[in-house]
């Protein structure tokens, strides 16, 4: 049987940042494909700790020909918060990214999948360094509406993972040992919550 491709372009959190290969989200959501009867390879993964939209852009750019993937996921953002850019700027931004990933789905908008932000704010690390754990839940809140707004306008699936994030998210379980990325049982849970919509984008045409 011949098996999809998949491509994950984001930041940390689809690198994993903390946990080993087979504990990243895109990993664990491929496995989960697998497990309900879907033929799909790992995912080939374009993602650094602390890349911005602009970044990630620029190192798909340094990545050409990335040719062309029966599945693309994005999750991009957290660090525009973090640095403090505008929502309109990270609108901008991540809607050339959500077009250049529906071209290298082949231009099927059927065939992209976007997680949410999560929130960080809820973390140990934020706690120590004095953030306003409240003013980082409304910026990400912001910027997940944006992002949200050019899925719809694109006609991309938009799964939420801030929640999940936000529900015990700053325990010793759900983080890797830095206190503030994801532990692997935390990508669990946003494997989880994107597999339904996974199955159901790959289960049909994809168009």
């Amino acid at each position: 049987m011949t098996q999809l491709t998949y491509l994950a372009l984001g930041d940390s959190y689809t690198i994993g940042e903390g946990v080993d290969d087979a504990g990243r989200w895109p990993v664990q959501l491929a496995a989960g494909l697998r497990a309900s009867g879907i033929a799909i390879d790992d995912p080939r993964i374009i993602a650094t700790t602390g890349w911005t939209t602009d970044e990630l852009s620029a190192a798909m750019d340094a990545a050409e020909p990335l040719g062309e993937w029966e599945f693309v996921s994005l999750l991009i953002g957290v660090n525009n918060q973090y640095r403090g850019r505008s929502v309109d700027d990270y609108l901008g931004e991540f809607t050339r990214l959500l077009q250049r990933a529906i071209a290298l789905a082949g231009d099927r908008a059927g065939r992209v999948l976007v997680l949410s932000i999560p929130d960080w704010g809820v973390t140990p690390f934020a706690f120590a360094g004095g953030h306003d754990a409240q003013a980082v839940a409304d910026d990400l809140d912001a910027y997940n509406a944006a992002a949200r707004e050019a899925c719809d306008a694109h006609g991309v699936a938009f799964v939420d993972i801030t929640t999940i994030s936000r529900d015990d998210g700053g325990s010793v379980a759900m983080l890797a040992d830095d206190g503030l990325h994801p532990s692997a049982a935390q990508y669990a849970r946003w494997a989880d919550a994107a597999l339904p919509m996974a199955i159901r984008l790959l289960g049909g045409d994809g168009a």
